[in-house]
């Protein structure tokens, strides 16, 4: 119920990709964030599209990899998004 809360002010899989990529201190690669948030590879890459234009993700390439990565406005972001988060789950549903 209460992940139903968080759910219904927030689009899911932006949100968790953002809260991904701030748990892990380096940069990752799109087929990683997209089993780390269970979506298909293709969406997660139209996510990261959509985040790169908003300035909240930035890719690297490295040989072959494409790398991702916060960029500071992302990192702001999804500690905002992991506070709320936080709270929605620490609600008790009456």
């Amino acid at each position: 119920m209460v992940k139903d809360a968080f759910n219904t002010f927030f689009r899911k899989k932006p949100a968790l990709i953002l809260i991904a990529l701030k748990k892990g201190a380096r940069a990752r690669y799109g087929s990683l964030l997209a089993k780390e948030v269970d979506c298909t590879y293709s969406h997660a890459v139209k996510i990261l599209q959509s985040l790169e234009k908003f300035g909240l993700v930035a890719f690297e390439k490295k040989g072959r990899i494409k790398l991702i990565k916060l960029t500071n406005k992302g990192q702001d972001v999804a500690e905002s998004i992991q506070k709320i988060r936080d709270t929605f789950e620490n609600l008790h549903v009456k």
